[in-house]
Order: structure tokens, then sequence, then C-alpha cells
């Protein structure tokens, strides 16, 4: 590789849709570097096709009729690919409910009160 960034859809070519890690990340405004093994994030981890798709999608505020329009294809065929594209991501808890267990043992610690338990268990913080 030159001394030139690669982008995204660069390494997915020359990866060809495997598994890849990432073991140096360096800041461009400040040169720091930060070695490591690091997994690329799971968008990234779409085939070049499928990202574009996927940006089209967002852009398009999530408008099936907009990327049948821009894609020249039907619903079902848009769905689909959504569907396949679905599967391949991991959903992306944005405020978890605590494990049952950690909610069990502060009680028995006498960390949080019952009612306190109760509501985290039913998932009402």
């Amino acid at each position: 590789m030159t001394d030139q960034a690669m982008d995204w859809q660069e390494l997915t070519n020359l990866t060809r849709g495997q598994p890849f890690v990432v073991e140096r990340v360096r800041l461009a405004d400040n040169g720091i570097a930060i070695e490591g093994e690091f997994e690329p994030p799971q968008l990234a981890q779409l085939s070049v096709e499928d990202q574009v798709f996927v940006t089209a999608f967002v852009r398009c505020h999530g408008s099936i009729k907009e990327m049948e329009r821009i894609f020249g294809v039907s619903y079902p065929t848009v769905k689909s690919r959504l569907n396949r594209i679905t599967r391949m991501l991991d959903f992306v808890e944005t405020d978890p409910a605590p494990p049952r267990a950690d909610v069990i043992d502060r009680l028995r610690r006498g960390e949080i009160t019952t009612e306190q338990a109760l509501s985290e268990l039913e998932g009402r913080t």
C-alpha cells in the first residue's frame, strides 16, 4: 500500500468479503497512531454494493418508493435486499437493560431496593 489512504471500497475489494482485522489506526490531524486489534464497524463489513444500498436508503429517509425509483427495481426486490442486509447486521441496543443476574446480585448486596430491582427487571429504570 502507498502513503495514500485506502478507502473502504478498495479494502472491501481487496479482502473479497473475507473477515479482516484492523491493527493500526492513525488520527489524520495529529498523526497519533493506536495499535491493537480492531474489528471494523458492521457497515464497513458489508459489500460495496450493500454499503451503497444502505447509504441510499438512509438518504431517502427510508422511503422504499424512492429506492424503487433510484434502483429501478420492484418493492419486493427492495424489501428482500433490506431483509438480507438486516440479517447481516447485529441490532445495536442504545440503552441495554442490565442482565437479570446483575440486578439480583445488587439487590442481594443491598445496593438497590426491591422496588428498584423490579423496575430494572421490567425495563422501567
